[in-house]
C-alpha cells in the first residue's frame, strides 16, 4: 500500500473550515479515484497545521490521479485557507491497523485484522 500525505499550514481560525472542506468535499471526490483505499486527516489547532493522508494500492495508482489533475482540483479547494504552499510526499505503507467504524448506530464492528508486510 502506498500514502500520499499533503501536510498543509492553515490561516488562524480557519481549521473547521479545512476540516468541514475535506468531510463534505475531498472526501467524496476520493472515493471516485480508482483505486482509493481510504484517507484521514490530522490537525493542530494550535499550530494551524493540517496533515492530509489519503491510501492508494500503489505509488503508482496514487500518481495517476495526479496526471488526470484529480489531486490538484482538491488542492484548489483549500487556496483561500492556506496559509502557506502545500507540502506533498509519498510513502510506503508497512503497517496499519485501525478499528473501522460500525456501520450501523448501536451495533459493534467486527475488529479489523492487522497487516503487517
Amino acid at each position: 500500500m502506498f500514502a500520499r500525505m499533503t501536510t498543509i499550514m492553515i490561516k488562524p481560525g480557519e481549521i473547521d473550515r479545512a476540516i468541514t472542506t475535506f468531510r463534505k468535499s475531498v472526501l467524496p471526490a476520493a472515493k471516485t479515484q480508482r483505486g482509493f483505499r481510504g484517507a484521514c486527516l490530522l490537525v493542530d489547532r494550535q499550530g494551524g497545521k493540517g496533515i492530509a493522508v489519503t491510501f492508494w494500492p500503489t505509488e503508482k495508482t496514487a500518481s495517476v490521479n495526479e496526471n488526470n489533475l484529480y489531486y490538484q482540483a482538491q488542492l484548489i479547494k483549500f487556496l483561500d485557507l492556506f496559509a502557506a504552499p502545500p507540502i506533498r510526499q509519498g510513502f510506503e505503507v508497512r503497517v496499519h491497523d485501525w478499528e473501522p467504524s460500525p456501520s450501523r448506530p448501536g451495533r459493534r464492528a467486527s475488529r479489523a485484522k492487522r497487516r503487517v508486510h
